[in-house]
């Protein structure tokens, strides 16, 4: 497989998709590989986010702090 692309640019994941699908597939599997790639994605960051709440302890109601919470910086 040839390609225009600096491969010192891509990630070790671009690098073996590309390896894996050098060839054309169907538009529907493209569509089923890239939901798969997304769940699998959201499934890292909901477990990094439960590690994450737990870590700091926190609940419901400091989401509900949060709402009312203004956290940008003040410009001067």
């Amino acid at each position: 497989m040839s390609t225009n692309v600096d491969q010192h640019h891509m990630s070790n994941l671009q690098l073996e998709l590309l390896k894996l699908y050098s060839t054309e597939i169907p538009e529907e599997q493209l569509l089923e590989i890239k939901r798969l790639l997304a769940d699998y994605f959201a499934r890292l960051i909901d477990r990094d986010m439960e590690k994450l709440w737990e870590e700091k302890g926190w609940t419901k109601e400091k989401i509900e702090e949060w709402k009312t919470s203004h956290f940008r910086t003040p410009y001067k």
